[in-house]
This record gives C-alpha cells, sequence and structure tokens, in this order.
C-alpha cells in the first residue's frame, strides 16, 4: 500500500486486528455513535492544537481502525509533495466517510526526549505526519452525491495535503484507514442523506466496512520519494 522494505509500491503487511481475510479484504465495522476520536483525551472546547502530531497509539488499538505497517526502515526515507489515496472500498450501507492517516512509528527503544518531564514515552510512538478524511458519496462529483450500493466495491481517488517529511532509518511507515474522526469531522449517518445536516437518528446506522488489497483492487497510497543524487 505504500512502501515496503524494498522501497516499492506494494501491500503493507497487515497488523491489526487481524490477518487479511480470504476473501482479498480487511474488514471492521463503524459505528457513528462510538466515532473514533481526534485525540485519546477529552477536550473542553474548540480543536485541540496537537492534533496534527498527535500520538496514534490509542487509535491502532481500536476494532474500528484498519493498520497497515512496513518493516523498520533500514534507511531514511524522504517524501515530498502529495500523498495520493487509491481506495478500493465497500459499506453495507449507503455512505461513508474514510479517513487515511500517514504515520511515522518511532522504533521501541527510541529514548525520551531530552528535558521532558511529562512522562510521554517516545519508545513506540506513533507520530501523525497527514491526515485527510474524504465523504465517500462525492467519489464521482462534488455537485452531484450518490449513494453507494450496499456491499458493491467501489473506488475513491483524492489528494491529502502536501507533506516534506523524512522517516528515519529504524522507524518504521505506517497507514492507518478509519470511518469516523471526531469532532475534526461530522459523524456522517453511513445512510444516504442529501443533506447531512438534515439527518435524522434513525439515519445513524453501524455499518461493515471493507477496504480491498488484492489484484485489480489493490487499496494504495501513492507518495513521491526524494532521491538523493548518488556521490
Amino acid at each position: 500500500m505504500l512502501a515496503t522494505r524494498h522501497q516499492r509500491a506494494s501491500r503493507l503487511p497487515y497488523v491489526s486486528p487481524a490477518p487479511a481475510l480470504a476473501q482479498g479484504y480487511d474488514a471492521y465495522v463503524s459505528d457513528p455513535m462510538k466515532p473514533v476520536p481526534l485525540v485519546d483525551r477529552i477536550e473542553g472546547h474548540g480543536m485541540p492544537r496537537d492534533y496534527i502530531t498527535a500520538d496514534q497509539r490509542f487509535a491502532a488499538r481500536r476494532p474500528d481502525v484498519l493498520v497497515y505497517q512496513t518493516d523498520a526502515l533500514t534507511e531514511d526515507i524522504t517524501i515530498a509533495g502529495p500523498v495520493s489515496p487509491v481506495l478500493h472500498v465497500a459499506t453495507s450501507g449507503t455512505d461513508a466517510d474514510f479517513v487515511v492517516k500517514l504515520i511515522d512509528v518511532f522504533p521501541d527503544d527510541a529514548p525520551n526526549w531530552p528535558g521532558d518531564s511529562s512522562g510521554f514515552r517516545v519508545a513506540g510512538h506513533q507520530q501523525l505526519v497527514r491526515g485527510e478524511p474524504f465523504r465517500g458519496k462525492f467519489r464521482k462529483s462534488f455537485s452531484a452525491p450518490v449513494a453507494f450500493v450496499p456491499d458493491q466495491p467501489d473506488s475513491i481517488r483524492f489528494d491529502m495535503p502536501d507533506v516534506n517529511h523524512t522517516f528515519k532509518n529504524g522507524h518504521r511507515i505506517m497507514i492507518q484507514i478509519q470511518s469516523s474522526w471526531f469532532p475534526h469531522i461530522d459523524r456522517n449517518p453511513q445512510t444516504f442523506v442529501p443533506n447531512i445536516f438534515e439527518a435524522k437518528e434513525s439515519n445513524f446506522q453501524k455499518e461493515t466496512m471493507r477496504v480491498y488489497g488484492d489484484g485489480a483492487r489493490a487499496t494504495r497510497i501513492n507518495v513521491r520519494v526524494v532521491r538523493r543524487p548518488a556521490a
């Protein structure tokens, strides 16, 4: 799905919550009444300022978040420019959000930051590099939303904001995929309604999401790797 140990486009090893299914997809249940939160703490009002680099370990432990990662890198990898997901997905409902997060995973033996007395454990830190949601009903047109056909595979392509980031030797590159990110984005009822702000309580339904990873339906994340000129 991004870069393997060979640094070429390929499906990332699947690490949580279960091995890839025989049908060629990974699945999770998204419940709009229990959305994936933006950070792992309760905020008073407004958006937490540190969410854009926040530790994602709490999300990786949730059953409604798919987690993929590379082996530990054997050299520095710098990516620059847009991060472009190509998702092959399906939902048991008629609408769905898909959130893609690009994450820098620190080594399990990484030391804590010098002078930091907060008690934060850097070893295994999952630093958010970029995260971006896409509302599925706009996958074909932003002016003419369309419903999903339940359980029928479909495709979503979009660009996340540009990035200029180096994944250091010994780190891992991780991708997380989920269908809610509250309160950064409003909850999708997961049943198609023309105007989500007019959705009724009965429209909010728990649905099963599938992310395909094989053959012509290989979900992937396209990035631009900066290559240093040969010495």
